[in-house]
């Protein structure tokens, strides 16, 4: 059997207190919420892909800026092992645009937090609003 291990990435980008978010139209975790991202193409950078799958799946281009952290732990994705790099960007342009992949929409940190999400998002979430208080980049092993 061969185990392959894929290479994503995620967004956060942040607009007047709300964030960037998808709601799932399709499997797994359909009808949940999560950071748009998606898988590294051959010969893309991760910084590439944050941009093309972003702007794919919300219409919203963006600029990377830092790095919130990997997130690599093997029961994060139930299609199999999936290390994500997520990155914390500036929107470009605020209108969203939905895709065949979920419903793209700005919603409030507030409203999100009390939301269950897709993948380990909830936790990419928490580290997001620790990272705003102190700047710090974050793991799947580490405790914030």
């Amino acid at each position: 059997m061969l185990f392959i291990t894929r290479v994503s990435t995620d967004c956060i980008a942040e607009n007047k207190g709300k964030l960037l978010v998808v709601r799932r139209n399709i499997p797994p975790f359909r009808g949940k919420y999560c950071f748009p991202g998606g898988h590294l193409k051959f010969n893309e950078s991760v910084e590439e892909c944050v941009v093309r799958e972003t702007y794919e799946e919300t219409g919203v281009k963006v600029e990377p800026k830092e790095i919130l952290g990997v997130y690599s732990k093997k029961n994060r994705d139930p299609r199999g092992h999936i290390v994500s790099i997520v990155f914390v960007c500036k929107p470009i342009n605020n209108r969203v645009k939905s895709s065949f992949e979920g419903e793209a929409e700005w919603m409030d940190v507030k409203l999100l937090k009390n939301i269950d999400m897709a993948f380990d998002h909830k936790r990419i979430l928490e580290d997001y609003l620790k990272w705003k208080r102190r700047r710090q980049t974050f793991w799947s092993g580490k405790d914030g």
